[in-house]
């Protein structure tokens, strides 16, 4: 008998499906939604979820708002996620540095990963400015249009690149002459250890990142300042020694530097 030679059984579970379209749906839009909401954009009828509403508002994962009916995500999901996350080590090395460096800067920081083709914010340390950016923990953008996603790229060997690039729908969309040059930016991104841009999250805002941890170890990530632009404010050339000794500090208190 002839074996498939698909990676995974596509096997079909209904009910884990919808359960995990209502999560994932709240998590998306982040505000409650009502029964019928949630039906209509989940292409579903309102009493096919019904059940499992209860289900999961029983085991905790959502809530119900008595006044409007709306659900809500809980931070049952949030408690597990972090209940055994690979990056809590990670996150527990950078929460002095980063502190530290966001009182010297006067400026935010916030540390990222690649996780499933994106750019995914694990942490931040806001400045100590009353006027101040924030990026959301948890919050996740596309590699390309970041500096801490480009750099991540620029960072990994030729065959993992190859195959992140290849994954990336956006790369798909490219002509050959961006990929080249796409390819050419990455290539300088590395040479010289480390990636900025002005504007490209936000008007007025300089973003500039370098590598926590070392090219040859499985776990990396970036770290990054987002700089409010103001007359006579931080320079690349005065930001970059204290970012690059921060992810150094980082690096070696959670193992990824000998």
């Amino acid at each position: 008998m002839a074996q498939s030679s698909s990676p995974s059984p596509a096997y079909q579970v209904p009910a884990l499906d919808k359960g995990l379209d209502i999560l994932e749906h709240l998590a998306a839009e982040g505000i409650p939604l009502t029964q019928t909401q949630l039906a209509r954009a989940l292409g579903r009828g309102p009493n096919e979820l019904f059940r499992m509403l209860v289900c999961l508002e029983r085991r905790g994962y959502i809530g119900r708002d008595p006044a409007s009916g709306a659900y809500s995500l809980t931070l049952r999901l949030f408690t597990l996620a972090h209940a055994h996350s690979p990056f809590q080590g990670l996150l527990r090395a950078a929460e002095r540095p980063m502190r530290e460096l966001t009182e010297e800067v006067r400026e935010s920081c916030h540390l990222s990963v690649r996780h499933r083709g994106e750019l995914l914010v694990l942490g931040q340390e806001e400045s100590p400015r009353k006027l101040r950016l924030s990026v959301e923990v948890g919050a996740v953008f596309p590699l390309l249009h970041t500096v801490s996603g480009r750099l991540l790229l620029a960072y990994l060997e030729p065959g993992a690149r190859n195959e992140a690039m290849e994954a990336n729908p956006e790369y798909g969309t490219l002509t050959s002459t961006e990929q080249g040059a796409l390819r050419k930016q990455l290539d300088t991104i590395r040479a010289r250890g480390y990636e900025e841009a002005y504007g490209e999250t936000m008007e007025g805002v300089l973003d500039l990142a370098v590598l926590v941890g070392t090219p040859d170890i499985g776990v990396q990530a970036a770290l990054t300042i987002a700089s409010l632009g103001r007359r006579h404010g931080p320079r690349t050339d005065e930001l970059l020694p204290v970012l690059q000794r921060c992810a150094h500090q980082i690096g070696r208190s959670a193992g990824l530097i000998a």
